[in-house]
């Protein structure tokens, strides 16, 4: 009911604009308007152009409605999403890395170093037992980098291999590398170490150089010499 008193109230100003678009569409005085049929005419004219805007302006009035809504809405998601937790920690920036000798010099110059023993007891026992048991001029080296002992045109392959290291390796009188010892521990099969051997083992055989396991419990002291004497008198790899 409200609604329609308004539209009507609306509306009124509309049937004068009515009276003057029938007036002005058949040259029609105010003196016509005492016809009935001209009358309601230029009432019903008037009626519908101001039902027309007022539907208008309340279609424009809800577009707003909805559009401030909207923003509202977006707005309070946006304060939820940084509000709730939990934070996540800002990645920290890694420190640089030393970019020349000076620097690198600085940095040594305010560190601390101690000794870390090349071998440990386990190790040191065998690489004793290797040395006594070379023949003639092969020494016994350990903790040999691979990288140092071999090449690759390869970049990404040479990579792979470079940083990893042998705990023995056996020399021949020119310096040439020729068989390497692996002294295994009893955790040698756990974590990644195996895949890690399993790198060390395929780039040694096709470099040429024979790969041997010494597992710890299991290996004898006779058998380790059986085996020196058999890699130190005949020099290639079995």
């Amino acid at each position: 009911m409200h609604y329609r008193q308004r539209s009507m109230l609306f509306a009124a100003p509309w049937l004068i604009i009515g009276v003057a678009a029938v007036g002005a569409s058949g040259d029609i005085t105010v003196a016509d308007f005492d016809k009935p049929e001209l009358m309601i005419a230029a009432i019903f004219v008037g009626f519908a152009i101001g039902m027309a805007v007022e539907q208008l302006l309340a279609a424009m009035r809800k577009q707003a409605w909805q559009e401030k809504n909207r923003s509202r809405s977006e707005e309070r998601r946006s304060n939820e999403r940084i509000v709730s937790g939990p934070w996540r920690p800002m990645p920290t920036a890694e420190p640089l890395r030393p970019v020349d000798a000076a620097d690198q010099l600085r940095i040594v110059m305010r560190s601390h170093f101690t000794i870390q023993p090349l071998l440990n007891k386990s190790e040191a026992r065998v690489f004793r037992e290797l040395d006594s048991m070379v023949i003639g001029s092969w020494q016994v080296m350990a903790q040999v980098s691979l990288g140092e002992i071999l090449r690759s045109t390869d970049a990404d392959a040479y990579r792979c291999i470079n940083s990893k290291r042998v705990d023995l390796l056996l020399v021949d009188s020119n310096c040439r590398p020729r068989h390497v010892i692996e002294y295994q521990g009893g955790a040698h099969h756990q974590s990644a170490a195996a895949a890690r051997d399993a790198v060390k083992k395929e780039a040694l055989r096709r470099a040429g150089i024979g790969y041997h396991e010494v597992v710890a419990g299991q290996t004898t002291p006779s058998e380790l010499r059986r085996l020196v004497e058999k890699l130190v008198d005949k020099p290639g790899v079995i």
